[in-house]
């Protein structure tokens, strides 16, 4: 049996339902809501042959556990994640000069969604994600990602370390984001075959993974903060080597 989860509200369903409606076991409507986005909402439904059923206001505020559901809420199957294999195998066969986001026990649900938002906004080959550290892709994941969950290449692995070099061993060039490095991120060459690295809120790389990177950088900061948010970070490095890319 494939692990389920419940995703909620408009857009999280409708991105599922564009990209990956097989995944979709149940659909449950508010059954006082009827307005034109709802009526929309059911003959999509109705066009892919996806079965839904009416109930009440507190049963969705039940199952979404007090998330904004909007009177919508499905539940939804979630497909293993491949592994490393499959990551060294997708890399050999990937784009010229290939850009992947690798990201070291990120814990928060939302910054875990919004860097597969950033990731594929960014046009990035895939994302990689450590197995036991990271958050469970959950339906948080899927609402702060926007849909982006779905169309973005995930793979999911045991020990994150391994798993760099084999990466090294195929011509990546992997950079970790350190703030306490003195090499700015807008001095590093971001135009090649590369993996970017991002830490944990918080703590930041580990020991182990900062010392398994080719490079660290920083990204510079002018005001009064120490750190920037995880999320905000990475959309910053994956932006800046599509910069540099674009410019070369």
């Amino acid at each position: 049996m494939p692990n389920t989860i419940h995703i909620f509200g408009f857009h999280s369903l409708e991105a599922i339902l564009n990209s990956s409606p097989e995944l979709i076991l149940n659909v449950f409507v508010q059954n006082s809501r009827r307005d034109r986005r709802m009526q929309d909402l059911l003959t999509k439904l109705d066009n892919q042959k996806i079965k839904y059923s009416s109930t009440d206001k507190s049963k969705l505020e039940k199952l979404a556990k007090g998330e904004l559901h909007q009177g919508v809420l499905a539940k939804i199957a979630l497909p293993a994640l491949p592994g490393q294999d499959k990551l060294i195998e997708y890399v050999k066969h990937s784009s010229v000069n290939p850009l992947i986001l690798i990201l070291d026990s990120i814990q928060d649900p939302r910054n875990l969604g919004a860097c597969l938002r950033s990731a594929n906004a960014a046009g990035a080959d895939c994302v990689v994600v450590n197995k036991d550290r990271s958050a469970p892709i959950n339906a948080l994941v899927h609402k702060t990602s926007a849909g982006a969950i779905n169309q973005t290449k995930i793979f999911q692995v045991t020990n994150l370390a391994r798993t760099i070099r084999e990466l090294q061993k195929n011509g990546i060039w992997v950079l970790g984001l350190d703030g306490l490095s003195n090499n700015s991120l807008y001095k590093a060459n971001l135009r090649e075959s590369i993996a970017l690295v991002m830490g944990s809120e918080g703590r930041g790389l580990r020991k182990l993974i900062k010392t398994s990177c080719d490079e660290l950088a920083s990204i510079p900061l002018m005001g009064n903060v120490e750190s920037l948010n995880v999320s905000v970070a990475t959309g910053i490095a994956l932006f800046e080597s599509i910069r540099q890319r674009q410019t070369n």
